[in-house]
């Protein structure tokens, strides 16, 4: 993934479609939005799911997700306001809190929970699931704590290279934006998907965000606070409302984003462009494959040690 926006003739991408999430509920309970669904998983390739949770009434978030298995994807857990614990098998255990990341590679299984350590206030975050190549797929699990402290912010300039005005304030959790690495900085060599994750926070006063995507790689934008618009080639400009997510089209190489006042999350990466077999929790190549990870499950043969990253 590029480290900067460059003003070489960039060509923006345009939209090619505005999805509205799925009312649902998950774990025991937890009522969310499920905005990219499954039958998105070979569009948005190697994203699998992304949920949004965000409530102030404990009864929609209380029960939390208890104990659950996964197998052969990685969950990024990305959290707004709230405090949710995480255990799991291998005896690793966090605390996932404002502005903080929680990045598990479950691989060849993990048994976890995710559960909130408050009766009261407002519970909002997000939850991506990234999956693995085949070749990953039964690696050693680990996770990694970030907090909020940890994850690297930048400001654009102002004005932007092109004139336009700048100023917005970027958390790169994942890949590299104008030169800054994330938290999760992974080298595309070692991580085929080279994924990029952005939460970017716009001024009051409006301003535009400009980053490349390379060619070929998927990408979605989610606008969580107010309205975004993405600006395509020739500056025509495609309202994305709130609680919306915008899929990308895949003709360009960088994107232009203008708005005031909102937050949006942009998530791209390579696709693996490998077959899915999704049966709940896990995730692998074939039938078979999931008929071993549902026998591994039933059998406590998800409870190997796992890693834990310090950061």
């Amino acid at each position: 993934m590029p480290q900067s926006f460059t003003d070489t003739a960039p060509n923006f991408r345009g939209v090619e479609r505005l999805v509205r999430g799925t009312p649902t509920s998950d774990g025991a309970g937890v009522k969310l939005t499920r905005v990219l669904t499954q039958d998105l998983q070979h569009r948005l390739d190697p994203f699998l799911m992304l949920d949004n949770f965000a409530s102030d009434n404990p009864d929609d978030y209380g029960a939390g997700f208890p104990d659950h298995p996964h197998r052969g994807f990685e969950t990024v857990t990305y959290m707004i306001a709230g405090r949710m614990r995480h255990k799991d098998s291998a005896g690793n255990e966090g605390l996932l809190q404002n502005g903080g990341v929680q990045w598990m590679t479950a691989g060849s299984g993990l048994v976890h929970s995710e559960m909130p350590e408050q009766e009261a206030g407002v519970m909002e975050g997000f939850q991506l699931w990234l999956n693995l190549p085949a070749k990953d797929k039964l690696c050693r699990p680990s996770y990694r704590d970030i907090q909020s402290a940890n994850v690297p912010e930048l400001t654009t300039p102002t004005p932007n290279p092109d004139g336009s005005p700048g100023g917005v304030l970027v958390r790169v959790i994942s890949g590299s934006s104008h030169g800054v690495k994330g938290a999760m900085h992974r080298p595309a060599t070692t991580h085929p998907t080279d994924t990029l994750y952005l939460d970017l926070h716009f001024p009051a006063a409006g301003a535009d965000f400009l980053q490349d995507i390379p060619a070929g790689y998927n990408a979605f934008l989610y606008a969580y606070r107010g309205q975004a618009n993405i600006m395509d080639a020739q500056g025509h400009p495609t309202a994305v409302p709130s609680q919306r997510m915008a899929i990308f089209d895949n003709t360009g190489d960088a994107v232009r984003i203008r708005a005031q006042g909102a937050r949006a999350l942009l998530i791209a990466g390579r696709p693996l462009k490998e077959p899915i077999a999704q049966y709940g929790p896990f995730v692998m190549n074939t039938r078979e494959e999931l008929i071993a990870a549902v026998e591994d499950f039933q059998n406590g043969r998800m409870n190997s040690g796992a890693q834990k990253q310090a950061n």
